[in-house]
């Protein structure tokens, strides 16, 4: 038999490879759950917190077996914990559950809770305080510290005062009663990012938290509570000086408190009629019962939901003031307009202006683009803006205005296209788009006009027939035209446009018809507004847009490189 020699490690290396297997080895890999019940398991199991309270350190196994986190480890959560746990004397860390929970943790961190701890606060509450640790279960389950009916419970382990007068109000009332739709805390003050109302403003008390409940109609229909609550009082001085931007003007709050909120008709609510004086007194000193017995949530017909004499006076007044003013400032528009197209009329009879500045044809193409563009911007920004006037010139009703915005869409397109068979078949067209025509005049025009802007010079540059100004905007004009038609068939012909490209094409088309529109209006309210009407040379009108023809004197001084087309019909002052 053959003799087989054993290797055995010489003894140095057993002593290196155990020490290399102690300081490498994960510290608590070795802990189990066990381990740790050897301790926590005990119900008297306690400890003094830093604030000085006594907590329970006891783990229910069988609850925990029950709850949330029945499948982590002890050590999932506490991470710090060593195998020489509680020899080694070093206070265990508080749980982070940011590894798991991190939209929450980053919601938490911001409330008010979170900022305190932050701010060095150990006694704010934590996950763990509203949660629970061990035990936590879903919040549907009645065990929950944060199940709707005891969640006011959780709150007042910090919050007694507020707590108790919530009990009281209407809000407590209903939920103890088993209601979910009543607001628990976290109704108003949200979940995870707790926030403080104290010092909010007035209209984001009624809009971003009262009105969650006061402007749904399925709750009002549901409890039979008036519909029109967060919208009288966004009409009333307090809702209008708050939307100004008033931080002093009185909330929803103010008036009916805010966690013993009560109804009028308890004796004990801040708006019974008991304690209207003193409420009314808090913001206006001397108040009386007069003066608090005055309407806040006022419908918009004038009525306040009452039937006493000074509702219905106020109803009647309201009513004949809305004739008056219709019947006063309708005449006087009435007028007025007539007086001024009298004198227009007038003025273009009596007016020498022999020099044609635009023929028919172009007075036509000018009127039909006009108006197509103005009723764009109208239609146009009436979607953008839904609670704008512009939305209820539309009579509010989006069927037509797409309709009406698609017509005159289509309107523009036909002219723009007019007006390029014109450019090209006409004389005057012609003509018209070689005067138009950018040349290296207009560079020099435009240096030249900034140094005479700025008083370097006190010589305007001369200019011909059309000068830098009118030929920046004829090919903004063109240019506009062409991109918002193309981004407008885009997005009104969706279906077909995706089936040969992608979808980002009518998302990019639709933000280039929107800023291009915007780009656009302003461009002709500051440009050509000025130009052509509020140039104190020609205010209030060129008149050139309306009959073709200016004077000789407007024309020496505007364009004075011009060789001018001169009506001899308009040598004489009484020619029509």
């Amino acid at each position: 038999m053959a003799n087989h020699r054993r290797f055995v490690f010489p003894p140095f290396i057993w002593v290196v490879l155990l020490c290399l297997f102690a300081f490498t080895r994960p510290v608590a890999a070795g802990l189990k759950d066990s381990d740790c019940l050897d301790c926590h398991g005990d119900n008297t199991l306690t400890k003094t917190n830093a604030a000085g309270k006594t907590i329970s350190l006891f783990v229910d196994k069988a609850k925990l077996k029950l709850s949330a986190h029945q499948t982590n480890a002890c050590i999932s959560c506490h991470a710090d914990i060593s195998a020489k746990h509680p020899d080694d004397n070093k206070p265990v860390a508080l749980v982070s559950c940011t590894a798991c929970h991190a939209r929450q943790a980053a919601s938490f961190n911001a409330s008010v809770h979170g900022l305190a701890l932050k701010a060095g606060h150990d006694d704010a509450a934590t996950c763990q305080d509203c949660h629970d640790s061990h035990e936590m279960v879903s919040s549907d389950s009645p065990t929950s510290p944060i199940y709707f009916q005891r969640q006011a419970q959780t709150c007042g382990a910090c919050h007694d005062k507020e707590t108790r007068e919530w009990a009281q109000s209407v809000h407590g009332k209903a939920v103890l009663a088993g209601s979910h739709d009543a607001p628990t805390c976290t109704g108003c003050h949200d979940e995870h990012k707790i926030r403080s109302l104290r010092g909010t403003s007035a209209m984001r008390i009624s809009e971003d938290v009262c009105s969650r409940c006061h402007a749904s109609e399925r709750l009002n229909t549901k409890f039979n509570l008036p519909a029109d609550r967060v919208t009288t009082f966004s009409e009333s001085y307090h809702g209008l000086a708050g939307q100004y931007g008033s931080t002093v003007a009185a909330n929803c709050a103010s008036c009916h408190g805010f966690h013993k909120i009560l109804p009028s008709a308890d004796t004990n609510s801040t708006i019974s009629k008991l304690h209207l004086v003193e409420t009314c007194g808090k913001c206006h000193p001397g108040a009386n019962k007069e003066f608090s017995s005055g309407k806040i949530h006022v419908a918009p017909d004038g009525q306040a939901g009452g039937t006493d004499f000074g509702s219905r006076l106020n109803h009647w007044v309201r009513q004949i003031y809305l004739v008056l003013i219709f019947a006063t400032i309708g005449g006087m528009f009435a007028h007025n307009a007539t007086l001024f197209l009298k004198k227009m009329a007038l003025r273009l009879r009596s007016s020498v202006r022999p020099v044609v500045r635009m023929t028919a044809s172009q007075r036509w193409q000018h009127f039909v683009l006009a108006w197509s563009f103005i009723v764009l911007a109208v239609t146009g920004f009436a979607l953008k803006f839904p609670d704008s006037f512009l939305a209820k010139m539309m009579g509010s009703s989006e069927p037509f205005r797409r309709w009406v915005h698609r017509i005159a869409g289509i309107l523009l397109l036909v002219v723009g296209a007019y007006h390029v068979l014109y450019l090209l078949a006409t004389r005057d067209g012609r003509r018209l788009v070689a005067d138009l025509f950018p040349v290296k005049k207009d560079l020099a025009d435009v240096l030249d006009a900034v140094r005479y802007l700025a008083g370097f010079t006190t010589h305007k540059p001369k200019i011909g027939r059309f000068g830098y100004a009118e030929k920046m905007e004829y090919w903004a004009v063109v240019w506009g035209t062409f991109l918002m038609g193309a981004t407008g068939l885009a997005i009104w012909l969706k279906i077909d446009v995706t089936a040969y490209l992608p979808r980002w094409v009518v998302v990019v088309a639709t933000t280039i018809h929107y800023y291009e529109a915007l780009l656009a209006c302003l461009a002709i309210v500051v440009w050509h507004f000025y130009h052509v009407m509020f140039d104190p040379d020609i205010y209030p009108l060129n008149t050139a847009c309306l009959d073709g023809r200016i004077s000789e004197e407007l024309q020496a001084h505007e364009h004075p490189l011009e060789k001018s087309t001169v009506d001899p019909t308009q040598n004489d002052n009484d020619s029509p």
